[in-house]
């Protein structure tokens, strides 16, 4: 028969414990309870633990300790023993940590001039769709895992996106489950952007770097343009399933045709010797720009290239307004943004050598390459030459064929052809 603890005395206890909980670390606390158990004796564990609020379990577990001689095994900064402790859930459930990664890459866009990502499903929702995987995992859980990953709880930021296309969603899934079915067939997807243009010379860059004291990189006051120094513009390839980035330096204009003549150099450089024998690529891409699903130069330039390399090139667009949602966009731009920071691209060749330099440590590898051909601006294809890559060389997608279509390896030949491809660098 338990002995009965006044209701007084209790609440000494739970004054006491409120002091003590604020200054005990999770070992001192289990054990300062088993201490004031057993000095209370019997019934001294269901009276400690309805003071402080813990469960008996906790209590009997310092009384275990205190009696067993243990309270010296614990190396320092440990509270119990290797191995204590509820098993994570990405631990006990296979596959848990990559489905999760799978849903949230879905909905993950990101800033190409800063090291942020965000993910637009809410962590109920993503535990939802986890339980209807067949997996436990709390919005806790899972928050743990998201910030494990690199995200972070956001303010808010000028990120809208204008007005929405009616077929936003649709068009995301749709780019999703083609990444999906060519990464399964084990083809080549890249993610393809220019990157903003940069003016060379001795220009201020954001951020800081480690320098003696009182020397700073000594920079122009004002950001004028000039015309004999120029600019370069970036444009990127991002292999999805390798991790690696391809970038073309360019000196000319930011036209289709050098667009075209960038994922020519990877594929010669890198695409050709990682996929051997690859019959097929997908190109992920935005919707303006050089590679604009309205742009006519960029399907010749294509048409082009999948005649010279045998390749049948399949092309989604992301919609109008959503380019933060492109891979390359935070998964390469963002960080050679950061390779470059406070230091001036004082030369093309600068910039090329802080490209190349770029890692994460995700893996992340870069290659870089200077382009100094010529790109004029004003390129046109005529409608006899369009008229050709319809009927024969392009096969539009039964949704929205205007940003899903594959242009096939057929003759680049035709009338009316914007003209041979644009010169190698």
């Amino acid at each position: 028969m338990l002995v009965a603890i006044s209701e007084d005395a209790v609440a000494g206890l739970a004054a006491k414990f409120a002091v003590m909980r604020k200054v005990a670390d999770e070992r001192a606390w289990r054990v300062y309870l088993g201490s004031e158990a057993l000095a209370l004796g019997r019934g001294g564990i269901k009276a400690v633990a309805l003071a402080a609020g813990v469960s008996e379990t906790t209590v009997a577990a310092g009384i275990a300790e205190i009696e067993s001689g243990g309270l010296d095994e614990l190396p320092p900064g440990r509270s119990r023993r290797q191995g204590g402790g509820r098993k994570k859930a990405e631990d006990t459930q296979s596959g848990l940590k990559r489905e999760l990664r799978g849903l949230v890459e879905e909905a993950t866009r990101g800033d190409p001039m800063a090291e942020i990502t965000w993910c637009s499903r809410s962590l109920r929702d993503l535990e939802r769709q986890m339980a209807a995987l067949g997996f436990r995992c709390g919005k806790d859980a899972i928050a743990r895992m998201l910030r494990e990953d690199g995200y972070s709880l956001q303010a808010m930021a000028k990120v809208l996106e204008g007005r929405q296309h009616p077929d936003r969603d649709a068009q995301f899934r749709h780019i999703n489950e083609q990444i999906a079915a060519f990464a399964a067939a084990g083809g080549p997807v890249v993610s393809v952007d220019a990157k903003k243009k940069e003016q060379l010379g001795p220009y201020h860059r954001d951020g800081r770097s480690w320098r003696p004291k009182g020397s700073p990189v000594r920079v122009r006051d004002h950001d004028f343009p000039d015309a004999q120094l120029g600019k370069i513009t970036p444009y990127g390839v991002y292999d999805i399933a390798a991790n690696r980035g391809f970038v073309s330096v360019g000196t000319s204009h930011d036209t289709a045709a050098f667009a075209v003549s960038a994922l020519r150099l990877w594929w010669q450089r890198e695409g050709s010797c990682r996929y051997r024998g690859a019959r097929r690529l997908l190109v992920v891409c935005d919707a303006g720009g050089s590679n604009g699903y309205r742009c006519r130069l960029w399907k010749d330039q294509l048409a082009v290239l999948a005649a010279q390399t045998g390749l049948e090139i399949t092309v989604c667009h992301f919609p109008p307004g959503t380019s933060k949602w492109n891979k390359i966009e935070h998964r390469l731009f963002c960080h050679i943004t950061r390779t470059w920071r406070a230091r001036p691209l004082m030369t093309a060749a600068d910039a090329v050598a802080g490209i190349a330099a770029t890692t994460t440590y995700q893996g992340l590898k870069c290659t870089a390459v200077l382009d100094e051909g010529d790109y004029p601006d004003g390129a046109k294809v005529s409608d006899e030459r369009m008229k050709h890559l319809e009927e024969r060389v392009i096969a539009r997608h039964g949704e929205h064929g205007e940003w899903n279509y594959a242009i096939g390896p057929a003759p680049a030949g035709g009338t009316g052809t914007a003209g041979r491809p644009a010169a190698r660098p």
